[in-house]
């Protein structure tokens, strides 16, 4: 990459997220990007703000009773049908027996990582809000209450499986990566695994968890979140002419009512083509949306106005 960004003149970036199997690789990551700079090279680690893994759902492309044959029959009824069938105790424990330790879900190898996602969302849970802890103090087996937990909210219980960034069941990394002077804020994946992710809410999490509600560590300033949303991205893309509240600048702004600022539970939609379904995140707290000086949502509502325009590179 350093070589890359040296011949053509360009930065380079690339997603840098700590790994289970190397969780303190993403420091050498860290330091190899800031010993390019020197050499002409401008290698940007893009840091993701929270764990970065999968929801798990009755609705999502992943499933922890997939492997069943009982489950996998119901899979072609409708949702609602589909949950009241799981419901039945026949059918809850044909499936609970089907258990199959060759082909056992990873989600249900390590229920001591997979945790309810809760309301308001909990994106930084210790061991003791897991499944496997949780089933514990009920005694109870980790697949049983799994079972019974996913039925919630009308079958649309959703659980938090993360895959990176939390190796050690802690966000203190992500912090550090954050503050890290080559780093930008990134991977707020809001178009790609849309039955499966939904990370676009990342910089509402940024202003919820990070600057007012965390408890486990450290916070950051509201000063520092907000620059490394705006002007550290606009910079890094050549966008130029945004990223700071200035005279002769764009001004594309968000006003926050920061103390009531809320995210919601993720939930799935199914308004693509042809019944696709995505994830979808409200949040509660924007005031405002401008766009080039226009508004563009109020109050969480589109006000009809499309100010913006297609950006290409120069």
């Amino acid at each position: 990459m350093s070589r890359l960004s040296r011949e053509i003149g360009r930065p380079v970036t690339f997603a840098m997220l700590q790994v289970d199997a190397a969780p303190d690789l993403w420091r050498e990551l860290l330091e190899l990007s800031a010993a390019a700079a020197p050499g002409g090279a401008n290698v940007v680690p893009q840091v993701a703000g929270r764990p970065f893994g999968m929801l798990v759902g009755h609705q999502t492309t992943v499933h922890p009773f997939a492997d069943r044959p009982t489950f996998a029959a119901l899979l072609e009824l409708p949702f609602d049908e589909r949950v009241a069938k799981l419901r039945d105790p026949a059918v809850r424990r044909a499936i609970l027996e089907e258990r199959n330790e060759a082909t056992l879900s990873p989600l249900l190898a390590q229920p001591g990582r997979v945790f309810p996602m809760g309301d308001p969302p909990d994106y930084e849970p210790t061991y003791e809000d897991s499944v496997e802890a949780l089933a514990a103090r009920e005694g109870r087996e980790p697949e049983a209450y799994l079972y019974d937990r996913m039925l919630e909210r009308g079958g649309r219980e959703l659980f938090l499986v993360p895959v990176l960034n939390y190796s050690a069941l802690s966000a203190d990394p992500i912090r550090e990566m954050l503050h890290h002077p080559r780093a930008v804020l990134g991977l707020g994946d809001g178009g790609a695994h849309c039955g499966l992710i939904c990370d676009a809410s990342i910089q509402t999490f940024m202003l919820t968890h990070w600057v007012r509600d965390r408890t486990r560590g450290e916070r950051v300033p509201l000063e520092f979140a907000v620059r490394r949303m705006t002007q550290d991205t606009a910079r890094l893309y050549g966008l130029g002419d945004r990223g700071t509240v200035e005279v002769g600048k764009r001004a594309d702004l968000n006003v926050i009512d920061l103390p009531n600022l809320e995210l919601e539970p993720p939930e799935m939609v199914f308004d693509l083509p042809a019944g696709g379904k995505r994830f979808m995140q409200r949040a509660r707290g924007y005031e405002r949306t401008l766009v080039a000086g226009v508004d563009v949502m109020r109050s969480g509502e589109r006000t009809g106005a499309v100010p913006g325009r297609l950006i290409r590179a120069r």
